[in-house]
């Protein structure tokens, strides 16, 4: 009986490959849904219908997108987090979801390791340090002495508590050792609103809300928080290139299935969306939408997640955030 059991185990470790290419070689036979964790018409639904595009142009079958808001992305995660692992549920993952999430929640109904299989990074969102130009501080040194000199009195604005704008003023203000008080809105266009008619000083603004206001000169645009300069301003310099050496932030966005999913299918689909990302064409066209265009492979996207892990666990601390 052992015999016959250790001979069935072997033939079960043998077929399990075997079936796992079938089923990518018959993958997909029907409808595959990319869902996306904010509401339609914004920069990150943009990016995932034209992904959606492109698998559904090179897979042959409908591939449609589901809006899921809400929850700090929390509710779409849960939903593709419970999904079946056969690569019909397709999952646009920011860095709040996977890497900032951990360090904010208590619980959440999933683990963002363990949980889900990396395609590959896509891109990084693209903010930039702005003030109302009226403050007195005409360079980045003027602006850390200012906000030094203010003795944590100076207001920022943020989309949201422990959203990226909050959190990468917190990174900047601990990097520089000084505090300030944040002012949460329901947006980023509605803070940076009140930092053009200066009813608060300062942000981290995502440029697809403040390139406008920036090129218009309505707001001072100190540097970039990207580790290099991005193509549609090449003349504004990275934050650690304007006097902060070391301050780098990247708001990332990836592409993940449940786990388990099968690796050919893993593999099939990072095929078709890595080579779309280079496309000069493709290039262009996310950078007006101020996504930085960004590719890797599962592998490298599966190394790369612990450490922003741990980098945003750090950031959380730092702020003295209480985990929610």
């Amino acid at each position: 009986m052992r015999k016959i059991a250790l001979g069935l185990s072997i033939v079960i470790g043998l077929a399990a490959p075997t079936a796992a290419f079938a089923q990518a070689d018959d993958y997909p036979n029907r409808t595959v849904t990319f869902v996306c964790p904010f509401p339609a018409g914004g920069g990150t639904d943009i990016l995932v219908r034209l992904l959606a595009d492109e698998l559904q142009n090179k897979l042959k079958r409908p591939v449609i997108v589901d809006n899921r808001p809400g929850g700090g992305t929390v509710i779409a995660a849960n939903v593709v987090a419970h999904s079946p692992p056969d690569g019909y549920t397709v999952f646009m993952a920011p860095v709040t979801t996977l890497a900032i999430g951990p360090a904010i929640y208590k619980k959440l109904p999933y683990d963002t390791v363990k949980d889900f299989a990396g395609i590959g990074l896509v891109g990084s969102a693209q903010f930039a340090l702005v003030a109302n130009p009226d403050i007195g501080a005409p360079t980045l040194p003027d602006l850390i002495k200012l906000i030094k000199s203010k003795n944590g009195q100076m207001a920022y604005g943020t989309s949201g508590a422990s959203t990226p704008h909050h959190l990468y003023m917190e990174m900047f203000l601990h990097m520089i050792g000084a505090t300030a008080q944040q002012v949460p809105y329901r947006g980023s266009v509605a803070a940076l609103t009140d930092v053009v008619t200066g009813q608060i000083p300062m942000m981290m603004v995502d440029l697809a809300a403040g390139a406008q206001q920036i090129k218009a000169g309505k707001v001072r645009a100190y540097g970039v928080t990207l580790p290099y300069r991005i193509k549609s301003m090449p003349d504004l310099p990275t934050i650690a290139e304007a006097g902060l050496p070391g301050f780098a932030a990247n708001g990332w966005f990836s592409v993940v299935v449940p786990a388990g999913t099968p690796r050919p299918i893993i593999d099939k689909l990072n095929g078709i969306i890595m080579p779309y990302i280079k496309r000069p064409d493709v290039q262009d066209r996310l950078q007006t939408l101020a996504i930085e265009p960004r590719t890797s492979t599962p592998d490298e996207f599966t190394r790369f997640l612990p450490g922003e892990i741990a980098k945003w666990a750090r950031v959380v601390k730092d702020a003295g955030i209480e985990p929610q």
